[in-house]
């Protein structure tokens, strides 16, 4: 399997391209601000056949350069429905401007084909099997994307979590849709199940596994303690 992934734009949000071999077809996971010139050098690099891109929720960070992608390989984006007006109205989902300069640089709104994602979907895309999770918490339409690992062990699970789990951290509450119970509870729902080796490509920082998580990080022990005795509190930190 090739990933190959990047630190994007002003908010160094990870965008990925994945495929099951370099010179095949592949899907790009979050093309955000300032991803296009990423993407093609990277469609380059590998010989890569885009084939549809997919979001892990609709922030600008991660949405900024869906309409340029998109449109330079005629592909779809997939999100879910409960994020997609942020493509044409972004600062609606940030409740606040982030300001008329960059926003001058970015191309707002929706690429030509939109398709929608929805909680346990199984996605069949460029020879990749993924799976869909519907994750709220950092915003209402938060998703993540899991591909299961090789039956010989040689590569592991592999789970693109957006803005739900970071290394040591999870995404922030305190935006328009953002609410920590339900943050909380999607990571109870979502990574505690997962097996330990479960590698993380979060949406921002560098990759973990659950297991590392599992032991180390402070809101996922939460999401555990609240899930067995049905409540908690937090105070998640990262993400836009």
């Amino acid at each position: 399997m090739l990933i190959a992934g990047f630190p994007a734009g002003a908010w160094g949000t990870n965008c990925y391209l994945v495929a099951p071999a370099a010179g095949e077809e592949c899907v790009i996971i979050d093309p955000g601000h300032q991803a296009a010139e990423g993407v093609a050098e990277t469609v380059a690099k590998h010989r890569l056949k885009p084939v549809a891109v997919i979001l892990t929720h609709g922030h600008i960070d991660h949405v900024a350069s869906v309409v340029p992608v998109c449109g330079a390989h005629g592909v779809p984006a997939w999100i879910h429905p409960a994020d997609r007006y942020m493509m044409s109205d972004p600062e609606k989902g940030l409740g606040r401007s982030i300001g008329a300069p960059l926003m001058g640089e970015l191309t707002v709104g929706e690429p030509d084909d939109v398709r929608v994602l929805s909680d346990g979907a199984a996605l069949s895309l460029a020879g990749l099997d993924l799976s869909v999770a519907h994750a709220p918490g950092h915003t209402k339409g938060s998703v993540t994307f899991g591909l299961p690992g090789a039956s010989d062990g040689d590569i592991p699970p592999l789970l693109f979590s957006g803005d739900l789990l970071f290394a040591g951290s999870v995404g922030r509450t305190d935006l328009p849709g953002g609410d920590t119970a339900e943050l909380l509870d999607s990571l109870g729902r979502v990574c505690l199940p997962l097996d330990d080796s479960t590698v993380v490509l979060s949406g921002h920082g560098p990759q973990t596994t659950i297991g590392q998580e599992r032991a180390t990080n402070p809101h996922l022990r939460q999401a555990a303690t609240a899930r067995a005795d049905g409540a908690g509190t937090g105070a998640p930190r990262r993400g836009m």
